[in-house]
């Protein structure tokens, strides 16, 4: 590999030597690296959608053949998708987002190396293949915050192979434009991924963000988009003609997805809390149980329980057919607790939504409306319930 990368940095180097302007120059190489970086970002992310999706194809044909596999497919990947964190990468475990904050936090000299804990080349690995196992035997995580970690972790490591005499990029820096490319990448969404490193990583103001961060985010959306195809992550769900009462909903179910979303985000945190002490016989046992337990709902309630549950989102807001039984929402809680606590890698995002949306589809058949008005309450579930969720996710630190 050095005998290809030293003489390219040679040449780079002559070709730089050339240019007269030193503003240009500085002004180049800084944006270098940042756009390298969101071009691969961009790929890894493609890659890692498809397999995700495979994963999930994977879960369609195993319940195919008998749902009763599950007690046996999914125990297996719950332990794998654990063991393989616990072993290689004890930081790729969860979403990935609060790593992706405390490695900006400890961007300084004095804590630069306990960055590498959580932002590298083994984390993007671990991460990719502990979830894709979770997703084949059926658990209930998501990829859009493993993107982000995966993305952060691209930069990083790109910051890291660039020569002695390349003009210095912070640290920080390049891992706030890599989670922000992440996000764009993960949903198509360059602007989303701007307003996510201010508001999410950064928290100082616009003026503080550099060309290099905004073409970042804006080359990492568009690579995903070139080969994945222009799409949006739900479409345009249809609210017009709503009832003129339907704001009462939307302030009803926005209430009790937000309480729920906060409780089942301390739910997490408290068992969490309590598994950090068990030796690995103990973890075992727990993945085991929490497996199984996710097995016989898919079982004996409802096949719908398992995966990220995009599904059920699409399948609500873009058919006629907006009926969900009222268990709906406490199974799609139950499994992201079950699947987040398990110690593997995977989001809480999307499955975050499936229960937001569930709460609202059901209410809305509670108050009697239909439609597109039950459309607006399942949307409004999904914000709610998000929001309840994100402020305690940020307490999911590594340790």
């Amino acid at each position: 590999m050095n005998k290809i990368i030293n003489p390219l940095r040679s040449r780079l180097k002559r070709v730089y030597d050339r240019l007269h302007n030193e503003r240009f120059k500085h002004n180049l190489l800084q944006a270098i690296p940042f756009w390298i970086a969101s071009v691969i970002t961009g790929l890894i992310a493609v890659l890692y959608a498809k397999l995700f999706a495979w994963a999930e194809m994977g879960t369609a044909w195993v319940l195919h053949h008998g749902v009763w596999w599950l007690f046996i497919i999914t125990p297996i990947s719950f332990v794998v998708g654990w063991w393989l964190v616990f072993k290689f990468a004890p930081a790729a475990r969860g979403s990935g987002i609060p790593a992706v904050i405390a490695a900006v936090e400890l961007a300084t000299p004095k804590y630069i190396d306990k960055v590498g804990k959580l932002l590298s080349v083994r984390i993007i690995i671990v991460k990719i293949v502990s979830s894709i196992v979770m997703v084949f035997g059926g658990g209930v995580v998501g990829r859009e915050g493993p993107t982000i970690q995966i993305a952060g972790s691209v930069f990083r490591a790109i910051n890291q192979i660039l020569p002695s005499w390349w003009p210095k990029i912070s640290k920080r820096n390049m891992i706030k434009a890599g989670a922000a490319a992440g996000l764009a990448a993960a949903f198509n969404t360059p602007l989303g991924g701007v307003v996510f490193a201010m508001e999410e990583v950064t928290r100082t103001h616009i003026s503080y963000f550099k060309t290099a961060l905004f073409t970042a985010v804006i080359i990492a959306g568009l690579t995903a988009q070139m080969l994945l195809g222009p799409y949006l992550y739900l479409g345009y769900p249809d609210v017009s003609n709503l009832s003129g009462y339907i704001f009462f909903g939307v302030i009803a179910v926005g209430i009790v997805t937000g309480v729920l979303g906060s409780g089942m985000a301390r739910v997490i945190l408290s068992i969490m809390k309590w598994v950090r002490s068990f030796n690995i016989s103990k973890r075992i046992v727990y993945n085991v149980l929490c497996a199984l337990g996710l097995a016989a709902m898919a079982y004996f309630i409802s096949e719908q329980v398992l995966g990220s549950g995009k599904e059920i989102m699409t399948h609500t807001l873009f058919t006629a057919d907006k009926h969900l039984p009222w268990y709906m929402p406490i199974a799609r809680m139950v499994g992201p607790v079950i699947s987040f606590t398990s110690g593997a890698a995977g989001g809480v995002f999307a499955p975050a939504l499936t229960a937001g949306a569930s709460v609202g589809a059901v209410m809305g058949e509670w108050f009697g409306f239909a439609g597109t008005n039950v459309n607006l309450l399942i949307l409004a579930g999904m914000v709610g319930f998000l929001t309840g969720v994100t402020p305690a996710r940020h307490l999911l630190r590594p340790s």
